[in-house]
């Protein structure tokens, strides 16, 4: 028990660095707005886990600083110009409602920055889609005088993106600062796959899944381009990273979860062709819940099943053993 809690905190850590890198992205586009939104979302969101616990009647440890990484996930999600207030609010769902109404640590159901994603698209919509302009810098209260839509929903209405490959690669684009900068985050997936601490299997379901829908079904008139800005927009990448692989909730085999990021991936990108609906992968991580759920249920099944085979043959084992040795006192009596 105690090397799986050191574990588990050693995944937490190297996520926060990540995730720490990203929000150094965040303030060199957008300024000390962006730092301080996502302080606020981790202090308030650290505020709602001491107090939920407490009411719980439970100890906080460190393996519940997993709040904070999900209180950076959902800052980096969000528009840099949005209402602190609103950030304040996703906090407070992710930890209260999305986790610990159901059990809390223990006892994930689905991802808690994933939900306050979709708690936050459904009451505030117009103010979680519209962004300010990258090297917009703005001070901690400062709001932009011009918002913009998102590269992803120019790219979902026309098939087309505006920028050159660099600005693709950089994330020097409209949209959420977190989930823009396309090298760190293939740089982040990198490590943490290498570092086991996200499913390789649900990640490369994820990309591989939009990627092979978007080029058989393209958005546009290029396969090759739809395929690529498929994966760098709608928060697909970042999604894929921090929120489909998440090991708290994606199947522990590799097979299983790589058919559940594909899975999610598939029904995002129709929702992107059919309703040209921005960042749907968010949303259907959280409706295939279920799915993951089941997934690991059968996988439980799966492991009480071979734990009796094998010991069904050691018993077998050790009867032939005896009955050998058996045989051999017999015959030195003869």
């Amino acid at each position: 028990m105690l090397k799986k809690a050191k574990k588990e905190r050693l995944i937490w850590l190297d996520i926060m660095i990540t995730l720490l890198t990203l929000e150094v992205m965040a303030y060199f586009y957008y300024g000390a707005r962006a730092v301080a939104s996502a302080g606020l979302c981790v202090g308030v969101s650290f505020a709602a886990e001491l107090i939920s616990l407490r009411l719980m009647g439970r100890r906080f440890t460190a393996d519940d600083l997993t709040c904070i990484s999900d209180a950076l996930i959902i800052s980096l999600m969000l528009p840099v110009s949005i209402d602190h207030r609103i950030t304040a609010y996703a906090g407070i769902f992710a930890v209260v409602v999305a986790k610990n109404v159901f059990g809390g640590r223990r006892n994930i159901i689905f991802s808690p920055a994933a939900a306050a994603y979709v708690f936050v698209l459904t009451s505030w919509s117009r103010e979680a889609l519209m962004f300010p302009e990258p090297h917009t810098r703005l001070g901690i209260m400062e709001k932009p005088d011009v918002l913009l839509h998102s590269a992803s929903h120019a790219f979902n209405i026309t098939g087309r993106l505006n920028y050159t490959d660099f600005e693709i690669l950089m994330g020097n684009f409209s949209g959420p600062a977190g989930s823009a900068s396309v090298l760190l985050l293939v740089i982040s997936a990198v490590m943490l796959i290498f570092r086991g601490d996200i499913s390789a299997g649900a990640f490369l379901g994820s990309v591989i899944g939009t990627g092979l829908t978007a080029y058989l079904s393209p958005v546009g008139y290029s396969r090759i381009d739809s395929l690529g800005y498929s994966v760098v927009t709608n928060m697909v990448l970042f999604a894929s990273v921090y929120i489909i692989a998440d090991k708290r909730i994606a199947p522990q085999r590799d097979l299983f979860a790589f058919f559940y990021g594909f899975i999610i991936a598939v029904t995002a990108y129709i929702l992107t062709l059919t309703a040209a609906k921005e960042n749907p992968i968010i949303a259907a991580a959280v409706l295939f819940t279920p799915a993951a759920l089941a997934l690991r249920s059968l996988e439980r099944k799966i492991d009480t099943e071979l734990e009796a085979e094998k010991r069904r043959e050691a018993e077998k084992v050790s009867g032939e053993t005896e009955a050998e040795a058996g045989k051999g006192v017999a015959e030195s009596h003869e």
